[in-house]
């Protein structure tokens, strides 16, 4: 029998549905709504359902945007020769919260994963083969995550472009700064030393 009235436990599993929200914190933000206004409440569902209407890919880089074409796709100031690929959309704020890379994105909206049946056809990689060929592009950044299937994307990437004649790079990878040597695992520490530059 459910503790809570039938409407409280479906509100409770809408928010359990969320990407890090365990049952309590479901519980959490269910309560906290209920006990928000009437009006607080609507304009907390309108935002929802404002953004959802909203919000697409971007025509060329498949951010996500309001318009057409992304704020980062239409800038005259960004080096429009230079790609950094990403996986998701949150990777380009990570990214652009740097404010040392001024070039431009292209987002793939997932990783190959064999195990979880995503293969190339399931991601935006056609579409970033198609910038390269159309455009003056000097160099893509795979800046992927460092784990298995985003080492195995990156690299599947980048020998589909190879052909292309273009410079492909990938994000550093080492110890963070401010820590200790004693603390690294056997694999970053290689990665440093395989990353190394010259002072």
């Amino acid at each position: 029998m459910s503790r809570f009235p039938v409407s409280i436990e479906k509100l409770i599993d809408k928010f359990a549905m969320l990407p890090g929200i365990g049952r309590k914190s479901a519980q959490r933000l269910a309560f906290y709504l209920l006990s928000l206004s009437d009006e607080e409440v609507q304009s907390f569902s309108d935002a929802i359902v404002e953004a959802k209407h909203n919000v697409h890919c971007c025509r060329i880089c498949n951010n996500l945007t309001e318009n057409e074409i992304c704020s980062v796709c239409s800038s005259e100031m960004r080096d429009h020769s230079t790609i950094c690929v990403v996986s998701d959309p949150k990777d380009v704020l990570s990214i652009e919260r740097g404010k040392e890379y001024n070039g431009t994105y292209h987002v793939l909206h997932g990783v190959l994963s064999p195990m979880n049946h995503i293969g190339p056809d399931d991601i935006k990689i056609k579409e970033l083969l198609k910038r390269v060929a159309e455009n003056d592009i000097t160099e893509v950044i795979m800046a992927t995550n460092p784990d298995t299937e985003g080492e195995a994307t990156a690299m599947y990437i980048s020998k589909l472009i190879k052909p292309f004649n273009i410079k492909v790079s990938r994000l550093a990878y080492g110890i963070p700064v401010g820590s200790n040597l004693e603390f690294a695992d056997d694999a970053t520490l290689n990665r440093a030393i395989e990353g190394r530059i010259e002072m």
